[in-house]
């Protein structure tokens, strides 16, 4: 997949120091090497069965290639930051880390981009709670304005820009470097939202016409 970035803190610089490196290139090969292709086989593969248990977006397909990928890269799934019991579950918990770099894949509601931004800052900093673990470094990858339009994502999800945009007022609860990729848009493919049933939206692959321009898709799948 293609994307976008921002360091906030310098985290492209200390991304290169030998520390983090490898982790960074790991994070980064795992994302380009997700391809349309790969996109369109796993989002259909949940309709095989049934047209009606197509998700309505992309977001499933793009979080479990990420999710299988990160698992046979050596990353840990799900790390909880606290070993505190009553600090546990999805609230206190990073999608994946491995040695000092937290990773957030933020698909999630506009109303916890703060949250998302934090949890990089609890898992790296000191704190109260006993720590289950201690990263230095955060990462986040969240979906651009143009991947919410062509993958279907739902309209009220936290994007890429506003992630930035949140970046300004908390720069200073934010003590952590953190760098934020945003996923830009299937280069040959939309999703495409119908009406199955009443209550029922499936997202149907709809291809792009090779000669047509970014906007023009006519083919369905």
């Amino acid at each position: 997949m293609n994307f976008i970035n921002h360091s906030f803190r310098h985290a492209e610089v200390i991304f290169q120091e030998p520390e983090f490196r490898e982790q960074f290139e790991e994070i980064i090969q795992i994302i380009v090497d997700i391809t349309d292709d790969d996109l369109i086989a796993r989002h259909q593969s949940y309709g095989t069965v049934s047209e009606e248990f197509l998700p309505k977006s992309l977001s499933r397909a793009i979080n479990h290639l990420l999710q299988e990928r990160f698992l046979a890269a050596g990353w840990r799934g799900e790390s909880s930051i606290f070993r505190d019991p009553d600090y546990q579950g999805d609230t206190w918990r990073l999608d994946f880390a491995k040695q000092d770099v937290s990773v957030e894949v933020a698909f999630n509601h506009g109303s916890v981009v703060a949250w998302n931004l934090l949890k990089p800052v609890l898992a790296s900093e000191l704190n109260h709670v006993q720590k289950a673990i201690q990263t230095k470094i955060g990462l986040i990858i969240a979906a651009t304005e143009e991947l919410k339009r062509a993958g279907g994502f739902d309209g009220a999800i936290g994007t890429y820009e506003r992630y930035i945009e949140f970046l300004p007022p908390l720069n200073n609860i934010l003590t952590v470097p953190i760098f934020i990729i945003g996923l830009k848009a299937p280069e040959t493919f939309r999703i495409e939202q119908f009406q199955l049933a009443p209550r029922k939206k499936v997202g149907r692959v709809v291809m792009r016409e090779p000669g047509l321009l970014t906007d023009g898709y006519e083919i369905e799948l």
